[in-house]
């Protein structure tokens, strides 16, 4: 049995690139950042970074060449590959890099905006509407409010 799949969550090192091949399809591609923290034998907090290449095609590579930028928090979901090609100076190359099948975007920081009109333009200023909908509150559960006529979730329904 083979399997090949990575799940990553975190921040874009550049704003991503939007190219299309030659065949009309949309590729886009970025680096991600993500950190480990751990204790070392001493007891100090030790911290990792590990940089990733990551790849989109489709749809979903304009959709995050549209919505995402430098520093934004992402999950990826996909599988490895490694690839090999020749440079301008005639050397071979070879790097891997993490195919994306799922993106997921993190929540977006209250200095940025962007529309769904298929505009891929950036604005650090947002329209009037999108400082109106930041400043919506978004509506709280409290659980322990729940009556007991009310169904609470039952870890048999839980999907995982």
């Amino acid at each position: 049995m083979n399997f090949n799949k990575v799940i990553i969550v975190g921040r874009m090192t550049a704003d991503p690139e939007l190219r299309t091949v030659s065949s009309g399809n949309s590729v886009t591609s970025f680096g991600v950042a993500t950190n480990r923290y751990w204790v070392n034998k001493q007891g100090e907090r030790q911290e990792g970074t590990e940089f990733h290449n990551v790849v989109v095609w489709g749809k979903q590579a304009e959709i995050v060449n549209q919505f995402l930028k430098k520093g934004s928090l992402i999950l990826i979901e996909g599988r490895l590959q490694t690839r090999d090609w020749e440079g301008r100076d005639g050397q071979k190359r070879r790097t891997t890099e993490i195919v994306a099948q799922r993106v997921q975007f993190g929540p977006r920081s209250s200095g940025t905006s962007s529309s769904f009109s298929g505009d891929t333009q950036r604005s650090s200023k947002g329209s009037e509407s999108d400082k109106k909908k930041s400043d919506e509150k978004i509506p709280e559960i409290n659980i322990d409010d729940l009556g007991e006529n009310e169904e609470g979730i039952k870890s048999e329904d839980i999907p995982f």
